[in-house]
């Protein structure tokens, strides 16, 4: 049951045991960008997952109830492992995430010893432990560009992104050939029938996107790229290429613009898993839990750190 199917008085009952329970454990309650958005607008901090994570670990709250999928409550439990992560959607996974197994990454260490391997935080805690260094859609090219230009390079698990890095680069990055299959299944034959019907709207795209869909974008941006971009340009059309959930951020930073989906199918399941009463029964119960094994945890931090430590642009 989600907050889609309570009534009205039910919600704000709901809503208020939140709330109660909130202050009673403090507690802060996390909601990634592609969330419902009745969960992104009772939550503490919105953003994308690593700014998620971050936030909460500067932060003197006890509990993070994350509002998102499993890689993400990782990676808040690896960098806050004093604190108790709540994922109240056990079973919110990521499908990309799944693409990438630790015994596939350490064969392909074997078979490329001598490569920088660049992990996507949309990876399993145990992969970012046998990744060199972790990168975001947002800061991919700088990461590309911290490795040293005679190392090869090999990126897991999204495919798109690490061709994206590679047009924009000219590095030989040899990839994981992993996807994610919302943003995948964008077409180009969609995206020109709504550029066909906005003439004028500049498309943006996630580099998670195929090549072929990202030749036809204005701007290629992430998650908090898209948003940043959105308020501060003068248009006043946009077509989206991303996770329809951030249409409801979108529209609530900037109510006199219009947002188009570049196709209203870009809806991904496992991110509307969570609900306003699996948020109270998580905090009702403490559980779901999340939290990383130490040993994988430091491995996995060194790798995120590394990443942290490179200038953003």
């Amino acid at each position: 049951m989600n907050a889609g199917m309570l009534n009205a008085e039910d919600q704000k009952a709901t809503m208020k045991s939140i709330k109660k329970l909130l202050e009673e454990r403090n507690a802060i309650l996390l909601a990634h960008n592609y969330e419902p958005a009745e969960i992104q607008d009772m939550a503490d901090i919105c953003g994308d997952s690593l700014e998620l994570s971050i936030k909460a670990s500067q932060t003197d709250a006890d509990v993070i109830v994350f509002c998102g999928v499993h890689f993400m409550a990782e990676t808040a439990s690896i960098l806050c492992p004093d604190k108790t992560i709540l994922l109240p959607a056990e079973n919110a996974g990521c499908p990309m995430a799944d693409m990438i197994t630790v015994d596939g990454l350490l064969h392909k260490r074997k078979e490329m010893p001598e490569a920088t391997v660049i992990s996507y935080v949309n990876t399993s805690a145990a992969v970012k432990a046998e990744s060199d260094i972790c990168c975001t859609s947002a800061n991919v090219i700088q990461v590309i560009n911290s490795v040293p230009p005679e190392k090869p390079i090999y990126m897991t698990p999204d495919r798109n992104l690490a061709q994206y890095a590679k047009s924009c680069t000219g590095r030989d990055i040899r990839y994981w050939n992993g996807f994610c299959p919302i943003h995948n299944n964008l077409t180009v034959a969609q995206v020109r029938k709504v550029k066909a019907a906005h003439p004028g709207a500049p498309f943006l795209a996630h580099p998670e996107c195929p090549p072929e869909v990202l030749n036809l974008a204005d701007e290629i941006k992430s998650t908090s790229g898209i948003l940043a971009y959105a308020r501060q340009s003068q248009q006043k059309e946009f077509i989206i290429g991303t996770e329809v959930g951030i249409l409801h951020p979108l529209k609530k930073t900037n109510p006199s613009k219009t947002f188009i989906p570049a196709d209203p199918g870009m809806f991904c399941p496992d991110m509307k898993k969570i609900g306003l009463p699996e948020i109270l029964h998580a905090l009702e119960n403490m559980h779901p839990e999340v939290r990383v094994s130490e040993e994988v945890r430091s491995r996995a931090k060194a790798a995120v750190e590394r990443m942290l430590a490179i200038p953003s642009k």
